[in-house]
């Protein structure tokens, strides 16, 4: 048998972030999709060699887990200049959708056919046998409801088959993936053990351990509020809502149109306008630089007065709550607003990453503590039992 290779991977609404083995690879790729016929057109000058797959995903996946089998994709850069991209639905349940699912298989397969690892697997005729031990998670809302269990277990019984079709440097390789272990935790869970905890699960903030501290996780399509205290998670007072910046930034992107006839391919080029470092807000039309500062200010706004409302709520819950860290993609998007009624308002005591890239990463770096330290545990609770075995025949 194959040896089973860690995979750490947070399927973020807006994008996946991936690392595998032993953190010698990630991958971050854009979460959207688009259905597609085998063979795709190619312009001349894609299909050189020298391309990036990450640009040229197109794959069939079969799966029993997913509920349109077989069907073929675009996945990430590639789907995005498509004509029929999907990105995942406000109200959508992560766990339930075959996105999600194309989306981790896709991330895993090009991990497997990286010449870097192709040691990793056995390999016949093309076709690569990949073993995984899965750390992943789901919003608080949806562990709460057990739908952690059915993910879970349709990831576990089965063999997942991607097949690459004119994807650079990979056209008509096909990988088997199979799951030796997956865990899903928890988000909110997730970010507090990156907060106190390195690689090696070793506590690095010593101050923050035996703090109440509130996480507020906002993603694309929903916001966790984790409440901890005494080193765990209080699953009764954390919660989810069914609010994220998806819906916000699809406002935007329909006001640009309808506004400036400008046409942006993704949410992704939305988040972009309102993050990057130099000309903020701004966007070009008919080569004019223009802002667009009244519409993304107006809009996210309002929404971070709602990221707010939940705030306070929970804290009133949970009144000797000492900080509440903001993470996750949605808190970039919305910090300079949050900031800005917080000191307006209550002036709460509450934090963010100004490191943008940890914010970002900050769940798969999670998972991957702790998927890790399953592993370890496994390794040597085996080698005690073969020692054990030994000892028994010895005597």
């Amino acid at each position: 048998m194959s040896n089973s290779r860690i995979a750490a991977v947070d399927v973020g609404n807006d994008s996946l972030k991936g690392i595998y083995g032993k953190l010698e690879s990630d991958l971050y790729i854009p979460n959207v999709i688009a259905r597609d016929i085998e063979d795709r057109p190619v312009i001349g000058i894609e299909e050189l060699d020298t391309k990036d797959p990450l640009d040229g995903i197109h794959i069939r996946v079969h799966s029993p887990a997913l509920q349109d089998n077989n069907a073929i994709y675009r996945v990430g850069n590639l789907a995005t200049t498509s004509d029929n991209p999907t990105e995942l639905d406000p109200g959508s349940a992560k766990s339930e959708e075959d996105q999600t699912l194309i989306m981790l298989f896709a991330s895993l397969a090009l991990d497997a056919v990286d010449e870097k690892n192709t040691a990793n697997f056995k390999n016949q005729n093309g076709v690569i046998d990949a073993n995984y031990t899965l750390g992943t998670g789901l919003p608080l809302r949806e562990v709460k409801e057990g739908k952690d269990v059915g993910y879970r277990s349709r990831l576990l019984g089965s063999v997942h088959q991607v097949e690459f079709l004119v994807t650079p440097k990979h056209q008509g390789k096909k990988v088997n993936i199979k799951f030796d272990e997956v865990k899903v935790y928890p988000e909110g869970f997730a970010a507090y053990i990156n907060l106190v905890m390195d690689n090696d699960l070793n506590i690095i903030n010593k101050d923050l351990i035996d703090k109440r501290i509130l996480i507020q996780d906002i993603g694309g399509l929903s916001t966790d509020i984790a409440v901890i205290k005494n080193r765990n998670v209080d699953d009764d007072k954390a919660q989810g809502f069914n609010i994220g910046v998806a819906e916000s930034l699809e406002l935007i992107r329909e006001e640009i149109r309808s506004k400036h006839g400008v046409e942006l391919d993704s949410r992704r080029d939305v988040v972009d306008i309102i993050t990057k470092k130099n000309d903020r807000n701004h966007i070009m039309v008919r080569g004019s630089r223009t802002s667009v500062h009244d519409i993304t200010d107006r809009i996210l706004l309002e929404l971070a007065k709602k990221q707010y409302r939940h705030l306070r709520n929970v804290w009133q819950k949970n009144s000797q709550t000492e900080i509440c860290y903001f993470v996750g993609g949605g808190s970039i998007v919305l910090k300079d607003y949050l900031k800005t009624l917080n000191n307006n308002l209550d002036g709460y005591n509450i934090d963010f990453f100004e490191d943008e890239k940890e914010s970002i990463w900050m769940m798969s770096n999670a998972y991957y503590k702790l998927i890790s330290d399953y592993n370890r545990k496994l390794k040597k609770e085996s080698s005690k039992e073969k020692k054990e075995e030994k000892h028994k025949v010895k005597n």
